[in-house]
């Protein structure tokens, strides 16, 4: 059968088995009126007042939101939200870009990401910057020993707000809500703290799990130090459409969020499979393979011990250039040899989480990365099999595992797939 595959901004066809199972998103249509369905939710918020009661001119007002890897519709959210801050001057507000350790976004990405309504509204728009100690401030200590630093702009507002896109999260269970402070607007020892290699390895840090979950527990408790006032949260569609809205309390609407993407992005399957085709469900979630592990990971929890991954990710952002990501990843010779340095004591570096779970992954799968902007030496160094045509690759595969059985994730981590216990 005839797949296409999220792949950079226009996908990728390939021919692949017609006995293959798909798992894709349970496809939510937009609401019919997004405009509208902001509104409602914004004027009848869960456990809390109305913006428009609970601000008043002269306060600061900051808002939290996501940066370029994430797909959620600023340009259309944002807009019904400073209308319903309409009586705050726009220069008393500041909004602040999550970059948490990424990079700052370029002001093409911004517009972008905001739109030209947003850009030009006269609000003050900051890139978070995790490694700037003078633009931090250090809150206090979580109960787990965290040392917690956030962005000293987003700490002094009067009135903060965080809007969220919630999907399952490899590692901290949800994304959005408390994720738009930590690791969001966080120093870099805090985040450092909150993906060190025992947090990583623990059980619950997975998948759709957040209660019990180290990670997310730490990121709620971060999140209560310098109180969210006003939160929200939306889940899309593949389009990139808003599928349901949720305003008001920080941890409520959260939840309420979080019990939705769990009813409509996890699947269950019987059985493990010898081959999983997976992406990193296109742009801009594929620009770099540092985001590819998120596909890598949803694939790896339905393949079997010892088959094969095949992710397809177009990374025309690269490796990336920044961070420690790949430096880590090919500073030792096998994906066995990288978790034995990792989990040495006092090893502690940026990105290294990323390398923990790509590394945990390759140690129990083989995995192949199509990509059309990175070389097969850069691939090969990062311990991946390099494709160049995904139908023979799978061919190739399927004929070793004497005609096995295969998955395929068309929209990758959109949707995550489990064994049925």
């Amino acid at each position: 059968m005839k797949i296409r595959l999220a792949y950079g901004k226009e996908g990728l066809a390939v021919e692949l088995p017609d006995h293959a199972t798909l798992i894709e998103p349970d496809y939510i249509p937009s609401l019919p009126d997004e405009t509208g369905a902001l509104k409602t939710a914004l004027r009848n918020p869960i456990g809390t007042m109305t913006l428009r009661q609970a601000t008043i001119p002269g306060h600061k007002i900051g808002i939290s939101v996501c940066d370029i890897t994430r797909p959620i519709p600023s340009d259309r959210i944002l807009p019904v939200l400073l209308g319903e801050l309409a009586h705050i001057p726009p220069s008393d507000i500041t909004i602040f870009l999550a970059t948490g350790t990424h990079r700052s976004n370029s002001n093409q990405e911004i517009e972008s990401m905001l739109g030209e309504f947003v850009v030009n509204h006269g609000c003050k728009i900051v890139n978070h910057d995790a490694f700037d100690i003078k633009a931090l401030t250090r809150v206090g200590v979580t109960e787990g020993g965290i040392p917690v630093f956030l962005n000293k702009e987003w700490a002094g507002c009067d009135f903060r707000i965080t809007t969220g896109f919630v999907e399952p999260h490899f590692f901290a269970g949800f994304s959005g809500g408390p994720k738009m402070v930590a690791p969001g607007l966080a120093g870099f020892d805090t985040t450092m703290a909150l993906h060190n290699a025992e947090m990583i390895s623990h059980p619950n840090a997975r998948w759709g799990i957040t209660k019990g979950n180290p990670i997310h527990d730490s990121i709620r408790e971060i999140a209560r130090m310098i109180p969210v006032n006003f939160s929200l949260d939306v889940t899309i569609n593949k389009n990139r459409g808003i599928t349901s809205v949720y305003a008001g309390n920080l941890f409520e609407v959260h939840r309420a969020a979080s019990r939705f993407a769990l009813s409509t992005a996890m699947q269950g399957v019987n059985k493990p499979f010898d081959v999983v085709v997976t992406t990193n469900s296109g742009y801009p979630l594929d620009m770099n393979l540092y985001q590819a592990v998120k596909g890598m990971s949803a694939a790896s929890q339905v393949v079997k011990k010892g088959g094969s991954i095949v992710c397809v990710a177009e990374c025309s952002d690269g490796i990336p250039d920044h961070g420690r990501y790949y430096e880590i990843l090919t500073s030792a010779e096998s994906p066995t040899a990288l978790l034995d340095m990792i989990n040495t004591p006092g090893f502690d570096k940026h990105d290294q989480w990323q390398v923990q779970i790509q590394a945990l992954i390759q140690a129990e799968s083989d995995v192949y990365l199509k990509s059309d902007f990175l070389s097969d030496n850069q691939i090969k160094r990062a311990h991946l099999i390099p494709v160049e045509d995904v139908a023979n690759t799978v061919n190739h595969l399927m004929g070793k595992a004497n005609n096995g059985t295969i998955c395929v994730l068309p929209e990758g981590p959109q949707t995550i797939p489990f064994i049925r216990r």
